[in-house]
């Protein structure tokens, strides 16, 4: 009999364990006739306020827009540097280049989060700001970087302890596959100043002031980018389940640990982790690939190549990245969401200890 997928994502299943709630909270929506702001979205708000440990949140589109917002509301702009990590999905780099600045990519440490040193050597009287990224879900480290505003990736970190060291805002995604994940695109701002979150909200609104009323935010223009009463809704009624399915993941990253074969290396993690995936270093990275895909389990690769190398960015011009760049050519995602079974998981560890000898 053919072996079921193990898939490196169940979204079907999440939402199976959320389709009362789910579904009820939808019907609120459609039948209140409010399907752009109101009650939903600011309970959604106050909810990722509260998981990244602030005051006040903002209701978006897209985690790429919460980063451009974000920097725009601090009028980053034509002629600025922004210093970002080698290491990221490419939006972390593209919203700062939708201001019109410059991403500086700097080097990684061995666990894939930004260098502390080479944010320092990169430091000019240019930098605007700086975006430390919570990969995979792991707090980044804290930045000493003086004056210059820091700007949270925490695209991938709802459910991290990010408490002892929020920068000036923080940044949400809530892409269906994140640990909090809409049904489509959303995303958030968060910050504990309440002026710079209302220059974030009226960004996201067009600039609005009053009806028919539009004025610049510094140097820039608003724009439409709010989250939708929908999403709003798909995010509350899921909510009470982020905390469980990380302790379900923590659990399933702990066997993963036991259970590696000596050759592969599990990513560091430290304390306070969301577990967004759970990531193994192995030189025979291709070689681990496409034994798992011809045992049916699923894999991926984050990132192949480092933001420095991407064609979008041209010459950055900046600093060499060699961590970076080893960690792209070893880094492989399994799968570690919440409804795999421990069968799964030791599906995945024999493949692995009967491929890496």
């Amino acid at each position: 009999m053919k072996a079921t997928c193990v898939r490196l994502f169940d979204l079907s299943a999440r939402q199976a364990s959320v389709r009362e709630p789910t579904e009820r909270a939808i019907h609120d929506v459609l039948t209140s006739g409010i399907f752009v702001g109101g009650p939903w979205v600011e309970r959604a708000e106050a909810l990722c306020a509260k998981w990244v440990n602030c005051e006040h949140a903002v209701g978006v589109n897209s985690g790429t827009d919460a980063l451009m917002l974000a920097l725009q509301s601090l009028d980053v702009g034509a002629g600025d540097e922004v210093i970002v990590p080698a290491l990221s999905f490419y939006a972390t780099a593209s919203a700062v280049l939708m201001t019109g600045a410059t991403p500086v990519v700097v080097d990684v440490r061995d666990d894939a989060l930004i260098d502390p040193r080479a944010v320092q050597s990169a430091l000019t009287s240019r930098t605007r700001a700086v975006i430390p990224v919570h990969l995979f879900g792991v707090p980044a480290p804290r930045l000493e970087v003086g004056d210059v505003p820091v700007v949270d990736d925490a695209a991938q970190a709802i459910g991290a302890t990010l408490s002892d060291r929020k920068g000036l805002l923080t940044t949400v995604s809530a892409y269906p596959t994140k640990p909090w994940g809409a049904a489509g695109d959303a995303g958030f701002i968060c910050g504990d100043d309440p002026e710079q979150i209302a220059k974030i909200r009226r960004l996201a609104n067009h600039g609005t002031i009053g009806p028919h009323h539009h004025v610049r935010v510094g140097q820039h223009v608003g724009r439409n980018s709010r989250l939708d009463a929908l999403q709003a809704a798909i995010l509350v009624a899921q909510s009470p389940t982020v905390l469980p399915r990380l302790e379900r993941r923590q659990a399933i990253a702990r066997r993963y640990d036991q259970g590696l074969p000596d050759a592969v290396t599990a990513l560091p993690r430290g304390q306070g982790s969301a577990l967004h995936h759970y990531m193994i270093r192995t030189p025979q990275r291709e070689r681990v690939r496409d034994a798992l895909r011809d045992a049916q389990i699923d894999s991926a690769v984050y990132y192949p190549r480092p933001l420095n190398e991407q064609p979008a960015l041209g010459d950055s011009g900046g600093p060499p990245t060699p961590t970076a760049k080893r960690l792209s050519d070893e880094l492989l995602a399994l799968p570690s969401h919440a409804f795999l079974a421990d069968e799964d998981v030791d599906r995945v560890l024999s493949v692995l200890r009967d491929v890496v000898r």
